[in-house]
């Protein structure tokens, strides 16, 4: 299945400087980690993950994470 793809490559995850500030301003997150509080979204058991075209995509909580899936890179995370 796809989604254990992105699971066995948890470790990969990472963002941009820029994807930083816009993943924390879309969440309302204060200073967190905002990679690792992505992580433990798309980790929990409850996350539909699910691939499309070159982006994989995490709903949880009224969240989307949006990943490119060659890089691991989070490209985008919002409130649905």
């Amino acid at each position: 299945m796809d989604k254990e793809i992105l699971l066995a490559n948890i470790d990969k995850i990472h963002t941009t400087p820029l994807g930083i500030t816009r993943i924390r301003n879309n969440l309302q997150l204060d200073a967190c980690d905002v990679v690792s509080h992505c992580k433990s979204k798309i980790l929990d058991k409850n996350c539909r993950i699910y691939k499309q075209g070159k982006n994989w995509y995490c709903e949880i909580d009224s969240v989307r994470i949006t990943l490119n899936a060659r890089s691991y890179t989070i490209i985008t995370a919002y409130l649905l």
